[in-house]
């Protein structure tokens, strides 16, 4: 491990961790995934040879700068004040750290990330935008994401009703080869079409196109990050720094340290999401997998289960004084030193490299998302319905009352009631999911934090939060894949306001809406976890939903 950039407080796991690795130097792990082995993995190639790209990235992408520093030019000459970045998941979560982490550069414009499906987001954000100087970025590996899709749609025909003819100018697309998006971009005369790697798969594409490309846009050092990466990949070769971390976490899965939890830098925050869906989406299948919990206030290190890993990401400013703590009451501990934030480069690679490994000692397939999947086509065929029906099928309540109802519960004569029967079933090991999708307010993430609290000082166990759809497209391969450990609570409510989304670009008829595709998404993905015998509760609440989160906190 070079320069001690990681430390491992590991306790009775260490010798465990260390035979790992030491098998891995034996079997020539690293060298065997640098040819492209399927066999590391699996014996048969699916989904696996197509999807190892992110080993050459950084100096693939590093190759590239010129070009793209040639073609985004005119976005930063002034008269482009935001740019709008329409993706999902891998399409934007990269370009939202270095967003973060980086911040805005003189003159150059602003970056939106948009991943949601929320009306009243995507009313604030058009209502936020001068639309004569926005350029719109739509990032979509297989050109089939379906959110991307509609955004696109909506946002084209909103600056079209502005330009007018040349509206294609003001969009460029992140694709692959052969995608859908393709065409689309031919037939508005788009800015540009940028034709991303198709061996790389949307989680691990943050230092390829998709990532990238954003991130110079609004004027990040991209080579500085590059170069860092190809350090880290070179060193790899060398040190199995991420090998070992991989190691590690796989090692300390098997004994149920399947629970890693994050303490990051604030400014570093974003971070930790790019990271949740690495490593929910690559390692949660097959009855295994990585829940990482984010975002959790410390609490006294005797509180904790024996599910918990803790990762300390740790700068020259800041030093936390409960790693120690943690250590002595049994709990494994590795702490990440952070020089510079550059060093984000180089912490990608050496992720993408132990999530890769991780998925070698779970005997899983990394670079797949079946759980994903199962969840969009069931969304699908509930809009299909819909569009037919013109009325959502949700099924009878459990219970009904002024504020709420409540759905996939027994009987109960009130929603706090309904939710304390419902956690009743947590046993150790498991967590809670809260799934969210309300519109974010600050009194609706405070109601959540409370809740959230509440919850884990009554039962004791890990409580995650996710918005949604966001979420789908990182931890709910790990809902759906695990061994069935979570128990999820879905937190729906009336829409105060709809947005239209068109059925083609260029024309007003709309046949759906933004949260009508919200509503699809919560009841596809509840349809997907009843099925394979999740346990999974819903609350929909038709007013004040934050008021509702606050009493079912306050009955806790």
């Amino acid at each position: 491990m070079t320069e001690m950039r990681i430390n491992y407080s590991l306790g009775e796991y260490r010798n465990a961790a260390h035979s790992a690795l030491v098998k891995l130097r034996k079997d020539n792990l690293i060298e065997r995934i640098w040819k492209k082995d399927y066999t590391v993995w699996k014996p048969a190639p699916d989904e696996i040879v197509n999807r190892l790209g992110w080993l050459d990235a950084p100096a693939e992408t590093l190759a590239k700068l010129n070009y793209i520093r040639t073609v985004i030019k005119p976005l930063t000459d002034g008269n482009i004040s935001d740019v709008v970045l329409l993706g999902m998941g891998g399409s934007s979560l990269a370009a939202e750290v270095f967003s973060s982490i980086f911040g805005g550069t003189a003159g150059y414009p602003r970056l939106h990330t948009t991943d949601t499906t929320d009306p009243v987001l995507i009313s604030q954000l058009t209502q936020s935008l001068d639309l004569e100087k926005t350029f719109f970025l739509v990032s979509s590996k297989s050109g089939t994401t379906l959110e991307t899709i509609s955004l696109f749609k909506y946002f084209y025909n909103k600056a079209f009703q502005k330009s007018g003819r040349d509206t294609g100018k003001m969009f460029a697309f992140i694709t692959d080869g052969g995608s859908p998006l393709i065409k689309i971009a031919e037939n508005i005369s788009a800015y540009h079409i940028f034709l991303s790697n198709h061996d790389i798969g949307g989680r691990y594409s943050a230092l390829s196109l998709p990532g990238i490309v954003p991130a110079a846009v609004i004027g990040v050092d991209v080579e500085k990050i590059l170069k860092s990466a190809m350090d880290a990949s070179q060193a790899e070769k060398q040190n199995y720094q991420g090998a070992f971390l991989g190691a590690t976490l796989g090692v300390l899965a098997l004994v149920r340290r399947d629970k890693p939890t994050f303490i990051l830098p604030p400014r570093w925050k974003a971070f930790g999401n790019w990271l949740e869906q690495l490593i929910a989406e690559s390692a949660g299948k097959e009855g295994k997998g990585f829940l990482p919990v984010l975002d959790e206030p410390l609490a006294d290190p005797r509180v904790y289960g024996k599910d918990r890993l803790f990762i300390f990401f740790q700068d020259k400013q800041e030093k936390n004084k409960n790693t120690a703590a943690l250590v002595q009451a049994g709990h494994p501990v590795i702490i990440i030193r952070i020089d510079d934030d550059y060093d984000l480069g180089g912490q990608m690679y050496i992720w993408e490299m132990a999530t890769a490994v991780s998925g070698h000692i779970l005997s899983i397939n990394p670079f797949d998302q079946p759980g994903v999947e199962t969840a969009k086509k069931n969304t699908l065929s509930i809009i299909a319905k819909y569009r037919e029906k013109k009325e959502f099928q949700a099924g009878k309540a459990a219970l009904t009352t002024d504020q709420c109802d409540v759905y996939g519960t027994g009987s109960s004569s009130t929603p706090a009631e309904a939710l304390k029967n419902f956690l009743g079933q947590a046993a150790a090991f498991n967590y809670v999911c809260l799934q969210i999708y309300l519109s974010p307010t600050p009194e609706v993430n405070e109601a959540l934090q409370k809740l959230r609290e509440t919850i884990f000082t009554k039962y004791g166990i890990a409580v995650t939060i996710g918005y949604g759809p966001r979420y789908l497209h990182s931890t709910g391969q790990l809902h759906k894949g695990d061994s069935g450990n979570g128990l999820f609570i879905q937190l729906t409510e009336v829409n105060s306001l709809d947005v239209d989304i068109p059925d083609d670009i260029g024309k007003e008829r709309s046949s759906s809406t933004f949260g009508t595709l919200k509503a699809a998404q919560a009841q596809g993905d509840m349809r997907a976890l009843s099925d394979i015998g999740r346990r999974i509760i819903r609350f929909h609440f038709r007013i004040n939903p934050a008021d509702g989160l606050k009493n079912l906190s306050d009955l806790l």
